[in-house]
């Protein structure tokens, strides 16, 4: 008997934490993939969680887990498969401490990821980020700081966790302006700011401590994701009087990343510089901007040359086979 509890204890406390240093969000995902996961073995097997075994935890349950998320709890393929992931790497720790079980953690680990259709990438046209940027009152403190984080935001490109956890001490306003982004996987990266982002900023926070949030609530403190998301809801709705096609348009922090991105193509940035400028881990991430921009199709079709061939129709020829064929 194996059992599940001391292995699941110790990737978490060992692996995890220990080894790999993951981060609050890395453990929250596999501990609430885990906590549900949990649950339907108990219900699927009649075993309490704490008694599973890992023999129970094999590829038959995990393909019904995985199928109970899509049709009773509603997730989306992504989602889907995010899960699957962390049970992945579960049992590719079990690998090594369980290799007793190598064809049971093998039929696991075989288990593929779903293939999810291409979602269209949503952006803002430059007439649009206008009308969202004047949208803000600037007579109040509260509309100067989203001004200021909706420019940022389509300049830099940043993550909403990205710009919420900017702080005065990583904006650098003077030569070779930039801002330094605490990004995905704690990795840093150097963003340049253009002149009109440098003014914004400086503005903002002249008079602002060096620890103190860039963009920070009313108290002073980090600006929550729902609370960027409500501020940008507000603000779309205000903009579309000035500009209709925004009208139906769900703005978020991640489409204005998106119309980051989209800029900094239309521009004729090649797609390694736009991978390098939003933190992406591989070129592949950048490469649906590609497929969403018309344009860069566009042109790319106005520099080819016509084949020179003209159209033809297809002519019966008298054959005698085809004849025979024809009357029966």
């Amino acid at each position: 008997m194996t059992g599940l509890a001391p292995l699941l204890q110790a990737f978490f406390t060992t692996r995890l934490t220990g080894q790999y240093g993951a981060s609050v969000h890395t453990i929250a995902a596999y501990r609430d993939t885990w906590r549900l996961l949990l649950r339907y073995a108990a219900t699927t097997t009649g075993t309490a969680p704490a008694a599973l075994d890992l023999t129970q935890v094999n590829s038959d349950l995990i393909s019904g887990f995985l199928t109970y998320l899509e049709t009773d709890r509603g997730n989306t393929i992504s989602t889907r498969n995010a899960r699957l992931a962390a049970v992945h790497s579960l049992f590719t720790y079990a690998a090594y401490q369980h290799p007793e079980h190598a064809d049971l953690i093998g039929r696991v680990l075989a288990i593929p990821a779903k293939r999810a259709p291409r979602t269209e990438i949503t952006y803002l046209t430059p007439p649009e980020v206008t009308a969202l940027l004047n949208a803000p009152d600037p007579s109040t403190s509260t509309g100067r700081r989203d001004h200021a984080m909706i420019q940022v935001a389509v300049t830099t490109g940043m993550r909403v966790a990205e710009f919420t956890a900017l702080r005065v001490a990583d904006t650098h306003l003077g030569t070779g302006a930039h801002v330094v982004c605490h990004g995905k996987g704690r990795k840093e990266r150097i963003t340049p700011l253009d002149r009109q982002t440098v003014r914004v900023l400086r503005d903002l926070i002249s008079h602002t401590a060096p620890d103190a949030f860039v963009f920070p609530t009313r108290d002073g403190t980090r600006m929550s994701h729902d609370a960027v998301t409500a501020r940008l809801a507000l603000h779309t709705a205000t903009a579309t009087a000035a500009c209709p096609t925004l009208t139906g348009k769900t703005v978020t922090a991640h489409v204005l990343r998106h119309t980051a991105a989209m800029r900094l193509l239309t521009a004729g940035i090649d797609s390694t510089v736009i991978a390098l400028w939003l933190g992406h881990e591989s070129i592949e991430t950048t490469q649906v901007y590609l497929h969403a921009n018309i344009k860069t199709k566009e042109d790319a079709l106005a520099r080819t040359r016509p084949t020179g061939a003209s159209p033809g129709r297809y002519t019966v020829t008298d054959d005698t086979l085809l004849a025979f064929l024809d009357g029966l």
